[in-house]
C-alpha cells in the first residue's frame, strides 16, 4: 500500500507543505537542470546561468555556478556581481536566498531556508530568507539555517553550523559556530599589507 499526503486530512502531518503547482514547477526545473545543465563541463557558466534566468532567478554579472549544486527554487535565488556557488552546494530555498556581490558559497555547502515548528501540533513548515553579504564566505560544507543573515566579510569555516546571524568582517568556527577572530575588511579606507 502506498501512503500519501492530503490537502484534506484531518492529521496535519500528513497534509502536504506545498500546493500541486509548486510541486510540477519544480519537477519541470529538475529535469531542466539535469537535462541541460547537470553533465555540462564546469567553464559553461554563462550557459548555466542563463537557464536559471530562464526559471526566474535574478543573477548578477560575472557569476561562477556549477554544474553539481543543487538549487531548489531558482525563482527565489538573486545574485549580485562576482558571485560563486561552488560545486555540490545545496540551496534549499522556500524563503528566499540573497547572495551579495563577491559572495562564495563554497563546495558541499548547505543552505537550509526553511524547518518545522516542532513546538506545535500542526508541526507547521517555517520558511526564512538567508541572506549571505558581499565578500561574505561559506566555506566547504558549512550549514546556514533559515533566517541567517552572513553580514559583509564574514566566513563561516569549514564544516560550521550557524543558525544566528553573523558579524561583518569575523570568521566563525565549530558547530555551533562561535566567532573565532576578525578579518582585515580590505573595502575600508585603511592600507592593506
Amino acid at each position: 500500500m502506498v501512503s500519501s499526503h492530503h490537502y484534506s486530512s484531518p492529521d496535519p502531518y500528513l497534509r502536504p507543505s506545498f500546493s500541486v503547482q509548486n510541486k510540477l514547477r519544480r519537477l519541470l526545473w529538475n529535469v531542466t537542470w539535469r537535462l541541460l545543465c547537470q553533465w555540462t563541463p564546469n567553464p559553461m557558466h554563462a550557459w548555466r546561468i542563463w537557464i536559471l534566468r530562464q526559471f526566474g532567478a535574478k543573477i548578477g554579472q560575472t557569476n561562477f555556478i556549477y554544474p553539481s549544486c543543487k538549487i531548489w527554487a531558482p525563482w527565489l535565488l538573486e545574485t549580485e556581481d562576482v558571485v560563486t556557488i561552488g560545486s555540490g552546494v545545496e540551496i534549499y530555498n522556500p524563503g528566499g536566498i540573497y547572495l551579495g556581490h563577491h559572495a562564495i558559497i563554497s563546495q558541499d555547502a548547505y543552505l537550509c531556508g526553511a524547518t518545522h515548528n516542532y513546538n506545535s501540533l500542526e508541526f507547521s513548515y517555517l520558511k526564512s530568507k538567508i541572506t549571505i553579504g558581499p565578500y561574505a564566505w561559506v566555506c566547504a560544507r558549512a550549514i546556514v539555517l533559515p533566517g541567517v543573515h552572513c553580514r559583509e566579510g564574514s566566513v563561516l569555516g569549514a564544516g560550521a553550523l550557524t543558525s544566528r546571524s553573523l558579524d561583518p568582517w569575523t570568521v566563525y568556527g565549530g558547530n555551533p559556530a562561535r566567532s573565532l577572530k576578525k578579518r582585515h575588511n580590505f573595502t575600508s579606507k585603511e592600507e592593506v599589507y
